[in-house]
């Protein structure tokens, strides 16, 4: 079987199983949490409403574009579905990176090599851009989205370079580079705020914190370990 297929293949089964079970995860951590923010978001903007209400001919045409912009699926097995789908779709787009690394290490990769590989993941994309931008629930203000994006995109780019050049290259002058690099986007600091009041209550965010960064952990170990394992049954065959 040729390289790319191997690749391919090993992705989309490894993906397919890791997110079906984060998906089954989710149901009993992240979403009750998600669920109990969206009533704190709605109660905020019921009572910033009336306040806010513009002419009448303006109403009419602002809660068309509201309507519009505000569509998400409908509870229960709709919105299930395309979190499924999402999960299942983000564990095969990582595996297919994993499996171009497994290649251009040679091919021989097994449980434990995948599982180190997956644990790296779980640094670069949850850990690193979580120490300055923690996962929030609904209805907690957040500086604006755009600039949120960006440094969590440089800070994942950093650390993944950082960890590189520390694990890979075993130098002291790359492990200083590395550890510099890892530490910069900290250092600059993350978009935030200055006066921000939400009626969340800080012990439910912090268990959405909590059941995020668990829910995390399963995905990038399961999919680390089982990808190095159906990767290398795929490419002996």
């Amino acid at each position: 079987m040729s390289v790319f297929r191997s690749i391919v293949f090993s992705a989309v089964v490894s993906g397919a199983i890791v997110g079906a079970v984060v998906t089954a995860a989710q149901q009993f951590g992240t979403v009750p949490l998600i669920l109990k923010g969206e009533v704190y978001e709605k109660a905020a903007d019921e009572a910033a409403a009336p306040s806010a209400a513009p002419a009448p001919a303006a109403h009419e045409h602002g809660d068309h574009e509201h309507n519009e912009a505000a569509w998400e699926p409908k509870e229960g097995f709709e919105r299930n579905a395309f979190t499924a789908g999402a999960n299942i779709l983000t564990a095969i787009g990582f595996a297919l990176l994993l499996g171009g690394i497994f290649a251009l290490r040679g091919g021989n990769a097994t449980w434990r090599e995948g599982l180190l590989w997956g644990l790296s993941g779980f640094l670069v994309f949850t850990v690193a851009p979580g120490l300055g931008l923690p996962p929030e629930l609904p209805g907690v203000p957040a500086a604006p989205l755009g600039l949120r994006q960006v440094w969590w995109l440089a800070t994942a780019a950093a650390t993944a370079v950082g960890l590189g050049l520390l694990f890979l290259r075993r130098s002291p002058a790359a492990a200083v580079l590395g550890l510099g690099l890892i530490a910069l986007p900290h250092l600059i600091g993350a978009p935030h705020l200055e006066h921000a009041h939400t009626d969340v209550p800080a012990t439910l965010s912090h268990q959405f914190v909590v059941a995020v960064t668990l829910t995390s952990l399963l995905f990038w170990a399961l999919l680390g370990s089982l990808t190095g394992i159906v990767y290398r049954r795929f490419s002996a065959a």
